[in-house]
C-alpha cells in the first residue's frame, strides 16, 4: 500500500528493455558490451535482502520504505513515508 506521491519511487525490476530503438541492452546503440553481466557491471549492486526493516515488526523490507506490506495495511499507513492512506477503524482484522 503506497500513497500517491510515493509511487514515483516504486524502484524498477531487472528485465531487459523490450523494444530495440533506444534500448540500453543492445550492441546497435553502444549500450552493453558482450558477455556482459548487467549486476555484476554497475555502481550499486543490487541485493534482494535489503538493509532495510519494518518499523512494527523487524521484517526486512523490499523496497525503500518503513513498513512492510502486512504492516502497512493493517495500520493503514503509506508503507514508504508512513502517511495515513486508509481509515482502518472499521476494519475487522485478525492480526492486530
Amino acid at each position: 500500500m503506497v500513497c500517491e506521491k510515493c509511487q514515483k519511487k516504486l524502484s524498477k525490476v531487472i528485465v531487459p528493455d523490450k523494444w530495440k530503438e533506444g534500448a540500453s541492452n543492445t550492441n546497435e546503440s553502444g549500450g552493453r558490451k558482450i558477455n556482459e553481466n548487467k549486476l555484476l557491471s554497475k555502481k550499486r549492486r543490487w541485493t534482494p535482502y535489503g538493509n532495510t526493516k519494518c518499523i512494527i515488526c523487524k521484517q526486512q523490507v523490499h523496497q525503500d520504505g518503513k513498513y512492510c506490506h502486512t504492516c502497512a495495511y493493517s495500520k493503514g499507513v503509506c508503507a514508504m513515508c508512513g502517511k495515513q492512506v486508509l481509515d482502518t477503524k472499521l476494519y475487522k482484522q485478525s492480526n492486530v
